[in-house]
């Protein structure tokens, strides 16, 4: 079995990766999250070389749109991509007006990109609801996560149905985009940890010599790849419940660790704004927390898998 990309995925990968080394990358994200932005700039060019509407596309579909949106995370793109390109597809079958931001009906804490986005997907229950905001409709709240973020009031009946069932429907397609966008930080931040250790010596060698640094780091990333893998077939399966949930509960899991490892093996210098690894560390702590969490994605897990028992 090949496990590999195909040449047309390939392609599409090496063309964003390339858009992306010119517009975002970890010193422009930390530059927009210092001063709570949305990176219109990065957005707009996503959507001209048309990767916003590629779960929709004729040869391509959601496996790519996740490919993406692990991409988007791993350059620092401060963009609401997962919930534009991946969920606002798999929840309405169509492109929403973006950005786009993603709610929880009852949910009074800031959202990620609620500030900026044009529409907000809410998840109401049995049903999702789409709601188009007004300019002033949110209130900008500045965080130490490196998002931008808004605190966003909205009536549970407001917008327009999405019909009976989307509600679950939404939920699988976000936790297939939080956890591509986890599996994103993580190798970031990972890769970071890795140059680090290779040049800090210490006693006369590089520190990441030491057998005991190298068995911390291979935890990781079998944790990472876990991650990587369940993403991929969640996301080429249509985000069934128990392997949506499943892909978020591994990947929440791998970044509690992967946020443990990179910072103590960096000496806790990933926590100072002039190193890069604050920006994709800090990012894993608001993404771990999305959704209610690690507990309430294994609970689901458990719900999806034995429910009917």
């Amino acid at each position: 079995m090949d496990f590999g990309h195909s040449d047309d995925q390939r392609a599409i990968l090496e063309a964003a990766e390339a858009l992306l080394a010119q517009h975002a990358g970890p010193a422009r994200a930390a530059e927009k999250g210092a001063a709570g932005e949305y990176d219109h700039g990065l957005d707009a060019a996503l959507a001209s070389a048309g990767f916003s509407e590629v779960a929709l596309g004729p040869e391509t579909g959601f496996l790519e749109a996740a490919l993406l949106c692990r991409a988007v995370a791993r350059a620092g793109g401060s963009v609401a991509y997962g919930a534009g390109a991946l969920v606002a597809p798999g929840v309405a079958g169509r492109a929403l007006p973006g950005p786009v931001a993603l709610a929880r009906a009852g949910d009074t804490a800031p959202i990620r990109f609620g500030a900026d986005a044009r529409t907000l997907l809410l998840d109401a229950g049995d049903e999702a609801r789409v709601i188009r905001l007004e300019p002033d409709a949110a209130t900008r709240v500045r965080t130490n996560f490196l998002w931008p973020m808004g605190r966003v009031e909205v009536a549970r009946d407001a917008g327009t149905s999405l019909g009976p069932g989307s509600g679950a429907r939404m939920r699988r397609w976000w936790r297939v985009a939080l956890a591509a966008e986890l599996v994103g930080c993580m190798e970031s931040a990972l890769a970071i940890t890795l140059d680090y250790v290779k040049r800090r010596r210490q006693f006369g060698r590089a520190i990441g010599s030491f057998q005991a640094v190298q068995h911390r780091l291979a935890q990781a990333t079998v944790m990472l790849e876990g991650s990587r893998w369940l993403t991929y077939e969640a996301a080429a399966r249509g985000a069934p419940d128990e392997s949506a949930a499943l892909a978020a509960a591994h990947a929440a899991d791998a970044a509690q660790l992967v946020f443990r490892e990179t910072h103590q093996l960096t000496g806790a210098m990933g926590y100072t704004r002039e190193h890069p690894l604050h920006v994709f560390s800090m990012r894993l702590a608001a993404l771990r927390h999305e959704m209610g969490g690690l507990a309430a994605q294994r609970r689901e897990v458990a719900r999806a898998r034995w429910a009917l028992a």
